[in-house]
C-alpha cells in the first residue's frame, strides 16, 4: 500500500521541478528580449574639400592649371547633396590643331551611400548623379590643312590667334566613388564619371573638343572623368537611432 504513495510524491516532487525550469527558462526568455542595444548616434554636416588631382597637374604640367572645390551636406541617412566648382585653363595640341581653352563650371546632385558603416564609422561607398553647366573661351593657337594627298609633303602649320567667346556647355553625369576616413574629420576619396552632353554651343568652325569640367568628348556627346579628392567634415548637429530591443531586430 506504501507503493503508489511514494510513486505519488515523486510525481509532485517532479513536476514542481519542471515548473521551476520553465519558469527559469521564461525570465531567461523575457530577459533577452528585454535587452536594448545601446543608443548609435550619427552625425550631419557639410564636407568641404579639393580636387587634389587638378592640383597636383597644375604643379606638374606646364600646359595646364586647375582649380576644384568639392562639397557634400548629409541630407538623410543615406542621402547627401553633393556639388562641384571649378576653373581650368588647359593647352591641347592634337595633330592639326594647337588651342588653349579656359572657363568656370559648377555641378551639382546627389549622392546615394551604400555603405553600411560599423559602430561610430562614416564610410562612404556611393553612386550618385550631378548636373553641370559651364562656361568658356577658347583661342585657336596654330593649325594646319588636312592635306589628302601628301605626296609633296604635309601642310605648313598657321599662326591663327583667333578668340572664340562665350562659348557654354551642359552635361549629366553618373558618378560612383569611395570616402574613407584617415583620421578624425579628414577624409580622402576617388570617384569615376560617366558625363553625356546635353547642351553644347559651339563656333560653326571649330568643335568643342575639349569643355572645362566636363573634360574631352569621346563618341560624339560622350565623356569621362576621375577625382581624387581630399575633404575635411564640418559637423552641425547630431540625430539618435531610435532603439530596437535584441528581440525584435531577430
Amino acid at each position: 500500500m506504501l507503493k503508489p504513495k511514494k510513486m505519488s510524491i515523486s510525481k509532485c516532487i517532479f513536476s514542481f521541478l519542471l515548473f521551476l525550469f520553465s519558469q527559469t527558462i521564461l525570465a531567461q526568455e523575457t530577459k533577452n528580449d528585454s535587452i536594448i542595444t545601446p543608443l548609435k548616434t550619427e552625425r550631419y554636416g557639410l564636407r568641404l574639400g579639393i580636387d587634389a588631382s587638378k592640383l597636383a597637374r597644375s604643379f606638374i604640367q606646364e600646359d595646364y592649371r586647375g582649380l576644384e572645390v568639392v562639397g557634400d551636406y548629409r541630407l538623410t541617412k543615406k542621402y547627401y547633396l553633393a556639388g562641384e566648382i571649378g576653373n581650368e585653363k588647359r593647352t591641347i595640341d592634337e595633330d592639326r590643331v594647337n588651342f588653349t581653352i579656359s572657363g568656370t563650371y559648377f555641378k551639382v546632385g546627389f549622392d546615394y551611400n551604400s555603405y553600411e558603416n560599423w559602430l561610430d564609422m562614416e564610410n562612404l561607398i556611393y553612386v550618385g548623379m550631378r548636373f553641370g553647366t559651364s562656361t568658356f573661351s577658347k583661342e585657336l593657337n596654330t593649325y594646319r590643312v588636312y592635306n589628302p594627298n601628301p605626296y609633296f609633303g604635309e601642310s605648313p602649320t598657321i599662326a591663327s590667334g583667333r578668340k572664340f567667346d562665350g562659348l557654354s556647355a551642359q552635361w549629366i553625369e553618373i558618378v560612383a566613388g569611395v570616402k574613407a576616413e584617415l583620421f578624425s574629420n579628414f577624409y580622402a576619396g576617388f570617384n569615376f564619371r560617366i558625363n553625356y552632353l546635353v547642351g553644347n554651343k559651339e563656333p560653326n568652325d571649330f568643335e568643342n573638343l575639349y569643355i572645362p569640367g566636363f573634360n574631352k568628348k569621346y563618341e560624339g556627346k560622350f565623356g569621362v572623368g576621375f577625382n581624387y579628392t581630399l575633404s575635411y567634415f564640418i559637423p552641425l548637429y547630431k540625430k539618435k537611432l531610435q532603439p530596437t530591443s535584441e528581440g525584435t531586430k531577430k
